[in-house]
């Protein structure tokens, strides 16, 4: 485009191609389909709470549950799902040690999934903090500080359980240094060839998150404490890349930008520099932003959205994590 030149209105007229709906359509530059989406799912035990307040529309299932919403979903050629798990207060420890356990509710689930849906790909959560009492994504040692090389060892034994329960794409949101080689490398040892990495690798320290923690049961745990000492500084984008590129040569096969709508140019800049896929995730803020202001008359809720999800594909965004994929696919139906 450096060298455009143009014989001015009215040999120019920018408005011919906006003249009508079928042309606007026809050259859109961007476009949004049903394989750009993934349709998170927080997963609970059937004696725990379904509803989350701070996310209206969206609810935690029982293992039960989710296959009678996969059965509908599939029927519409969503096929792609992430599962986040609520995990009961007594389950939770110092160490996250449930994570670990070959029946816990995220193995228990994959295992049901993979036996009644073996088409759709699960995408599963590598972090501790559903797990932990202190909320964090790694563990604290005795000084109060996360001990980064304790927790990695203890996420790739993690992403090895997730994967031989069926888990097709581990995706390690915790932020650790170095947990893309030691997850590569113990996939690798247990012989999970194929089971791929999405690596949050541009994951901020962002206050949009706190519905998800809402849906986690982490946010109490947490109470004041930050994730600053592990999650990128949003004031830092060549932090973020720098970052990103170290997870494509530790092993990573995809790069996550989280969370998105306010990130977008981190996304465009990630697309240039790496030559893997990059996925977007339109985080639980983003979602109850939209979704309130929907309900209280603000906003056009279909209108919203598609415009959101749009402007995330147009900046790069080969996949999107959204609440809101189960509606957009109703849409795209229609």
């Amino acid at each position: 485009m450096s060298n455009f030149s143009s014989s001015g209105f009215p040999m120019h007229r920018g408005r011919r191609l906006r003249k009508s709906k079928n042309i606007r359509d026809l050259f859109a530059e961007s476009n949004l389909t049903i394989n750009d989406l993934v349709m998170p799912y927080f997963i609970r035990e059937r004696d725990d709470e379904e509803k989350i307040i701070s996310m209206p529309g969206i609810k935690r299932y029982t293992e039960e549950e989710l296959l009678y919403e996969l059965e509908e979903i599939t029927k519409k050629n969503l096929n792609t799902i992430s599962l986040f798990p609520k995990i009961k207060k007594e389950k939770k420890t110092t160490d996250g040690s449930e994570s670990l356990n070959s029946n816990n509710l995220v193995c228990k689930t994959l295992r049901k999934i993979k036996k009644n849906f073996p088409e759709i790909t699960v995408i599963c959560d590598v972090a501790l903090d559903a797990y932990t009492s202190s909320g964090h994504d790694g563990i604290i040692n005795s000084d109060g500080i996360i001990d980064n090389d304790k927790t990695i060892k203890m996420l790739a034994q993690m992403a090895e359980l997730f994967a031989s329960n069926g888990c097709d794409i581990v995706a390690p949101s915790d932020m650790m240094d170095g947990r893309i080689k030691v997850i590569r490398k113990k996939l690798e040892e247990s012989k999970n060839f194929n089971t791929c990495i999405l690596s949050y690798s541009s994951k901020f320290a962002s206050n949009f998150y706190s519905p998800f923690r809402d849906a986690l049961g982490s946010q109490k745990n947490l109470n004041y404490s930050s994730k600053d000492t592990y999650q990128i500084d949003y004031r830092n984008k060549r932090e973020a890349i720098k970052e990103s590129l170290e997870d494509i040569n530790e092993g990573a096969d995809i790069l996550m930008v989280k969370p998105a709508i306010y990130y977008l140019d981190i996304l465009n800049e990630l697309k240039k520099k790496s030559n893997v896929p990059v996925a977007a995730y339109q985080v639980s803020g983003e979602y109850s932003m939209i979704k309130l202001g929907a309900e209280n008359g603000i906003l056009k809720l279909k209108e919203c959205v598609l415009e959101s999800l749009l402007c995330i594909k147009r900046s790069g965004a080969d996949i999107i994590f959204s609440y809101f994929s189960k509606d957009v696919i109703n849409w795209l139906h229609e």
